[in-house]
């Protein structure tokens, strides 16, 4: 079994804000208001008297973790998401003196968060992995050559420890595991930015539609037309989802840590004996990617894998995924960050390969950016 070494658990920074002369302006009287009641859950987190910091902080600090992950959802960048978090927490304070209850607080954050999404989403190219953009290299064998610097936006990779759920409750685990697989975020970067937020609020998030028309600033009707359109959309984009194993599973655990092994021992017959017949290769920032895992393991036999000893693997997870941050031996024998590989698992081995060539990703998901010679 390969060694793990566990990353420092990563804490969101909570939101603290200082009152100035702009915080005292006049509230956003549209994100202020809302239909419907307070429920129990938030009455219950009130103070009384003027809103102030500590009852802001209290009522709406429980739900960063879950408007991470919507953002993420809506964007398919871990880092934007951060900042439209932060933007989202930003706005709710400077109207929290007009939020009125008649609304959930929940909701009302929602309402803010989509709305900073869908305002972000304006000016900024869809974000893709390499089989979003063209079908499987079928030329003749060439090593892969990155795309040049901003001619394509590439999917990030989120990690688990950002957004898992703070209470030890399996079944929500899961849930949450499901809505953020990279297959998943990949196709909701391809639908129009308004049917993804309907899609992901009423698919995944379970507002009604008549929260969700709230929500949006439209009307139901347009909810209902919205969702079918996305369904069909995704639909087509997305391939019937496989049984994936779960990062806890044994036979996971067993398939990741073969193809660590792998690479560190530069061993391609332990590649085949954990990648699928049908496994595709894909990495970022390269267009091409390989479908069949002779094509797969060709490629990486020939431009990639090296001596062994080249590279060092340590198992995280990603998107509900089992996977590995990257390092690679520099000339001077240091191992230095190289990014961060997922990989999507079945019961009969490892379907799909996923490599982040982005060394900030290393420190991101909580690692060392170098290890020890």
């Amino acid at each position: 079994m390969t060694a793990t070494v566990d990353p420092p658990v990563r804490q969101t920074a909570r939101f603290v804000v200082t009152l100035d002369r702009d915080d005292t302006a006049a509230p956003e009287a549209a994100l202020g208001s809302g239909t419907g009641r307070r429920t129990a859950e938030d009455a219950a987190s009130t103070k009384e008297g003027p809103p102030g910091q500590d009852q802001f902080t209290a009522e709406t600090e429980r739900f960063r973790r879950e408007l991470l992950a919507h953002c993420y959802r809506m964007v398919g960048s871990a880092h934007d998401a951060e900042d439209l978090v932060q933007e989202t927490y930003l706005r709710a304070w400077r109207a929290y003196a007009g939020f009125e209850g008649r609304a959930s607080i929940r909701s009302w954050l929602y309402t803010i968060a989509t709305n900073v999404c869908l305002t972000a989403l304006k000016p900024r190219p869809i974000r893709v992995l390499p089989s979003g953009l063209t079908g499987p290299h079928d030329g003749p064998d060439r090593p892969p050559s990155p795309v040049a610097p901003g001619e394509v936006s590439w999917l990030e990779p989120l990690p688990d420890a950002w957004i898992a759920p703070p209470v030890d409750d399996p079944a929500t685990v899961v849930v949450e595991r499901e809505s953020l697989r990279l297959a998943l975020i990949a196709g909701l970067q391809h639908l129009p930015a308004r049917q993804r937020a309907i899609l992901i609020l009423r698919e995944v998030l379970a507002f009604s539609a008549a929260e969700t028309a709230e929500i949006l600033g439209t009307t139901t009707a347009a909810v209902k037309s919205g969702l079918q359109r996305a369904r069909a959309r995704l639909g087509e984009l997305e391939p019937e989802p496989a049984e994936l194993l779960e990062p806890t599973d044994r036979r996971a655990r067993a398939l990741l840590d073969g193809y660590i092994a792998a690479f560190e021992r530069s061993d391609v017959r332990l590649l085949e004996q954990v990648l699928r017949m049908d496994a595709t290769l894909e990495a970022t920032p390269f267009r091409d990617w390989r479908s069949g895992r002779a094509k797969c393991i060709h490629l990486l036999d020939a431009y990639v894998l090296g001596t062994p000893g080249d590279w060092r693997m340590i198992a995280t997870t990603a998107n509900g995924h089992p996977s590995a941050v990257v390092y690679h031996r520099d000339a001077d024998g240091t191992l230095r960050a190289d990014g961060l590989v997922v990989l999507v698992l079945t019961a009969t081995g490892i379907a799909r390969v996923i490599k982040f060539h982005d060394p900030a990703l290393v420190t991101t998901f909580g690692f060392p950016d170098a290890l020890a010679r």
